[in-house]
């Protein structure tokens, strides 16, 4: 028996009846043969820890632009949070770590520079609108590998297009929009989970807010500090999905209640306001001009490091272009075609 069989042995005997077992993938995109050693969400996880798009999560803003302290959270730090959280409720419901831990580290490989601004700008540009999530299961099927995607299996690639809130309700996605797999839907949670304990822990560490700020009915259920949110949140998640028997997903009520809460606060009172949204409106200027640009001068588009795939038209092209980009990279670029640059002596 190779060691892979004996992993998804391990698999059938000690998961939940209720995980989604590695042998019983619906498979692969590209039918990539599997590995000996590791199952197909094993293979999955590295495949996309390996990836160029993973790596430039690392100068990618989650909500605080080109913070000048180095420990505001950006994308990747956000993506290993997220992980963090979603393999410890898979781990206390028994279900597959390994395809948890996939989806969590792909589920923002599609995301803009400058957070949700560059989103919005892109959204409003593009015909047919743009949403990261589509984009990050672009990156992982078509983009990464010059074009050759990285081949996930079905059960990875739902988990990612589902992690977000979509048109379904914030805790409550309609069916058609929740993961086929609980590992999916773990993610999605997690997800939230994680946002919004580190984006008030990085408000707080900025000055924008302070820990009294917040509304005591929200702060009496999920917690002050950052530690006390997430073991809060994670704990009531676990406790109210075991009540079922693991067979769902769930939050309670009240916890529920303090989550839309904190949200919409943080909405109000960090997301919105000036400090944070004055520096937002700058970077989709800048997106927008590089956009606009980019559409009316193919030849400085692909000069400059754009290229195009066979068959996409050169809009899919530029968005790719510009969703894939860091924030500094895009900085830079910006700085190179639309500001005067030192004359160079020869």
């Amino acid at each position: 028996m190779v060691i892979r069989e004996t992993i998804e042995q391990r698999e059938v005997e000690n998961l939940s009846p209720y995980a989604c077992l590695s042998r019983n993938s619906r498979g692969r995109v590209n039918g990539t043969q599997s590995c000996s050693i590791r199952t197909v969400f094993q293979h999955d996880r590295d495949r996309i820890l390996h990836s160029k798009s993973f790596r430039r999560l690392k100068y990618k803003t989650q909500v605080f632009l080109s913070p000048e302290g180095d420990h505001y959270r950006t994308r990747l730090t956000h993506t290993l949070e997220v992980s963090q959280v979603a393999r410890t409720i898979a781990r206390a419901l028994r279900l597959n770590e390994d395809l948890t831990e996939a989806i969590a580290l792909g589920h923002d490989l599609g995301h803009t520079p400058f957070g949700h601004a560059g989103e919005r700008v892109l959204n409003e540009l593009v015909s047919g609108g743009f949403h990261h999530v589509k984009q990050s299961l672009r990156v992982v099927d078509i983009l990464e590998k010059d074009g050759e995607g990285l081949g996930l299996t079905y059960e990875v690639r739902d988990g990612i297009l589902k992690h977000s809130k979509g048109q379904g309700g914030l805790l409550t996605p309609s069916p058609e929009s929740a993961s086929v797999t609980l590992e999916g839907q773990v993610v999605r949670l997690a997800d939230i989970i994680a946002y919004l304990s580190h984006d008030l822990d990085d408000a707080i560490r900025g000055g924008v807010i302070s820990e009294s700020d917040m509304p005591k009915a929200i702060s009496r259920v999920v917690g002050l500090r950052h530690s006390h949110r997430i073991d809060r949140m994670v704990r009531d998640l676990i406790e109210a999905s075991l009540e079922c028997d693991g067979s769902e997903v769930r939050i309670s009520a009240e916890m529920a209640e303090a989550i839309r809460a904190l949200r919409s606060w943080l909405f109000e009172h960090v997301y919105r306001v000036d400090r944070v949204h004055d520096d937002f409106v700058k970077a989709s200027h800048l997106l927008r001009e590089l956009f606009l640009y980019f559409m009316d001068n193919e030849k400085v588009f692909l000069l400059h490091g754009g290229r195009r795939l066979e068959g996409d038209s050169l809009e899919t092209s530029v968005v790719d272009f510009i969703a894939g980009m860091t924030d500094r990279f895009a900085l830079a670029l910006y700085h190179r075609l639309f500001l005067p640059q030192p004359w160079k002596a020869v």
